[in-house]
């Protein structure tokens, strides 16, 4: 099985923005539950690079994802420049500034990201005060649909203390997704705890799908946890919609990897969620197959 990993960090030593910062009321959930800030400034493209080697893990979409505080153009550039020295190992995300009050400058960001070479574009709605189907998004939204981009959201729970949750529930994914029914989404953090909710808004539609970046697998396994509806559609009729993330340097591909395969997925549920799905959505079995 060639594994991919759906979902990995930009380094920070690769970023213009040098060391990872943000407001301490921002950081100081995710520090204490995640090691976040700890984690962003001691990863490396070559621990990166080390960390998929030791998993076999081939190939990796990279996002070049902000809370806030970067220049999305910047990141953007920084992101290519990665991609450009590892052609053969991945592709990107490109992020957007969705705090422009200026939607017109925020389409033109999604059609930078496109002729950047990226295969999609990701933002973090509620760290910015705005609903995934918010008004302001949907210029984002139509150009993204119109240039084949795909769009990766933030879902579910942030340890932000500065930003409600209420931003990113999942029936406003669901509203996005029945105003741009050709537009491929990822949910990304699987939405927990509306976990069954945003099951059900993927099974609505067959262009949403579940990413599990940063999250440990044992748990989304483990009855109770809140996760047991999704889990229990992943084999079946979820199965071609849900991605392996490790969202590095959040959570090492060793982990995630050997939790995933004790999870008591069987062979071809697990072969989709770690290789034949994000080869799919993101054109790497054309690219396979070309070579």
């Amino acid at each position: 099985m060639n594994i991919i990993d759906a979902r990995v960090r930009l380094p920070q030593d690769q970023r213009n923005s040098g060391e990872y910062s943000a407001p301490r009321r921002q950081t100081e959930q995710y520090d204490r539950v995640l090691n976040l800030t700890e984690k962003m400034n001691s990863g490396s493209l070559t621990g990166l690079l080390a960390a998929l080697d030791g998993e076999g893990v081939k190939r990796a979409v990279m996002h070049a994802e902000s809370e806030g505080g970067e220049d999305a153009d910047q990141l953007n550039i920084d992101l290519r420049a990665v991609l450009d020295a590892h052609p053969e190992r991945f592709v990107g995300v490109g992020c957007v500034d969705i705090a422009n009050p200026s939607p017109t400058a925020v389409v033109a960001q999604v059609r930078r990201a496109h002729e950047l070479g990226f295969v999609g574009v990701s933002f973090q709605s509620a760290f910015f005060g705005l609903d995934i189907d918010a008004r302001h998004l949907y210029p984002l939204y139509s150009r993204a649909e119109e240039l084949g981009l795909i769009v990766a959201v933030h879902t579910g729970i942030t340890y932000s203390r500065m930003h409600p949750l209420r931003h990113e529930r999942p029936e406003m994914l669901d509203q996005v997704a029945c105003d741009f029914p050709d537009l491929n989404l990822i949910a990304c953090h699987a939405g927990w705890p509306w976990a069954t909710e945003f099951a059900a808004v993927a099974r609505r539609h067959p262009t949403v799908y579940l990413e599990f970046g940063a999250l440990a697998p044992k748990y989304v396994a483990k009855p109770g946890t809140g996760w047991d509806a999704l889990f229990g559609m992943m084999p079946n009729v979820l199965r071609d919609q849900v991605l392996y993330g490790s969202d590095w340097p959040m959570m090492q591909p060793s982990r995630a990897i050997r939790e995933w395969r004790d999870s008591g997925l069987p062979d071809v549920a697990l072969e989709a969620l770690l290789a034949g799905n994000a080869a799919r959505l993101f054109g790497l079995d054309k690219q396979e197959g070309a070579g």
